[in-house]
């Protein structure tokens, strides 16, 4: 990131860098490859000790703060795990933890999200017909005292490893969210493919799941505004672990470029590439930039931050695959090899690039909020 930091925020980044590059260096990714979770328990509530899952908890839930702005405190974590490609499901339990403290829910699995002993994911996303992003198909029924849902969710990240659900349905015409506890009758996970060496996802499946109805947060059928408040965290939080990945490639190839020599002279010596490397430079400052940018508006609630947040999703998906895709490029032979590290953050980017809409969708959408916008005023 091109922040400024506090000498706070300096030892948070720092402190979590060197927890990352002494326990998931890539030779422990590696050997993640094949395990369920992708990540050990261990390593996961040592990080929040670190503060990883409380920055954007309100303090009387007991979360903290580093700066005032904890989302913008959390994305140097979310930016050192895009650099070292590292395990965990750093920005579902916080997207969670951050949905509960909002709605004053649930303080005992706060508290357990902080402490790393518990994980919790978002179930948002959907799959076709309803894979467009807001598109929500999932069906909360509202039968005596208790709710009862019914749908498909997919991608959801860490969804066998988690203790609870926050679950986005619909009630009517309305958005209404629920907490359902994983083990709950009519609830079942089927793991997914994916791309990510450690990062899993599930597709959840809701087959009359019924919960008591105290289980909602807020209001039925009037969590629109919560839901996106959840996405601009989310989407920021993606957008800097893409960044991280970025600069950890585009660094790895500049060294690269002044070491390896053809005909006598460092390959970063022809002009040809040092054309490619400008423009690579250009494309990771401006994802640094509007990350930073976007970050700060979210954390402010500014007006802006809707189309601050797409703009941003749009930017970095779109360069930073092509930045990466570069980057195997100018290492030529070696760097198609799943020995040489690069392809760990080539899968990262990628994947982020994904999750909860495309470059494409993110456009469309910045355009309906700036039509809106225009219309209104």
């Amino acid at each position: 990131m091109l922040l400024e930091l506090t000498s706070e925020q300096e030892l948070f980044r720092s402190t979590t860098a060197k927890f990352l590059e002494r326990h998931a260096p890539a030779a422990q990714l590696r050997r993640l490859q094949n395990d369920t979770a992708g990540f050990g328990n261990d390593y996961w509530q040592r990080g929040a000790e670190l503060g990883w899952t409380s920055l954007l908890v309100a303090e009387r839930d007991g979360g903290v703060s580093i700066s005032g702005r904890g989302l913008v405190d959390l994305t140097l974590a979310a930016y050192e795990f895009g650099r070292h490609a590292a395990p965990g499901p750093l920005v579902s339990t916080n997207v969670v933890a951050a949905a509960l403290s909002a709605a004053g829910k649930s303080r005992d699995l706060i508290g357990s999200l902080m402490d790393g002993t518990s994980i919790a994911a978002w179930c948002m996303s959907e799959g076709p017909p309803n894979d467009g992003l807001g598109k929500i198909g999932l069906d909360v029924a509202i039968v005596g005292n208790e709710l009862v849902l019914n749908g498909v969710k997919r991608p959801v990240e860490s969804a066998a490893q988690t203790s609870h659900l926050l679950v986005t349905g619909r009630t009517g015409n309305g958005l209404t969210q629920v907490l359902v506890p994983t083990p709950t009758k009519g609830v079942s996970v089927i793991p997914m493919r994916g791309i990510d060496l450690t990062r899993r996802f599930s597709v959840v499946t809701f087959d009359d799941v019924r919960v008591p109805a105290m289980s909602a947060l807020g209001p039925l059928g009037e969590a629109g505004g919560d839901v996106e408040r959840q996405l601009q965290l989310a989407l920021v939080l993606l957008c800097a672990e893409a960044v991280g990945a970025m600069q950890a490639a585009f660094d790895m190839t500049l060294e690269w470029a002044f070491d390896r020599y053809s005909f006598g002279r460092p390959l970063a010596s022809y002009q040809a590439l040092k054309h490619r490397f400008a423009h690579m430079t250009a494309w990771l400052h401006a994802s640094h930039a509007i990350t930073d940018e976007a970050a700060r508006a979210v954390a402010e609630e500014a007006p802006e931050a809707a189309e601050l947040v797409s703009a941003a999703k749009a930017y970095v998906g779109d360069y930073g695959t092509e930045l990466v895709q570069e980057c195997v490029q100018l290492h030529g032979g070696i760097g198609v090899t799943f020995e040489h590290d690069l392809h760990l953050f080539l899968r990262r980017v990628t994947l982020s690039r994904t999750l909860l809409g495309t470059p494409h969708v993110h456009r469309r959408r910045l355009a309906r909020l700036v039509a809106t916008k225009e219309t209104v005023s």
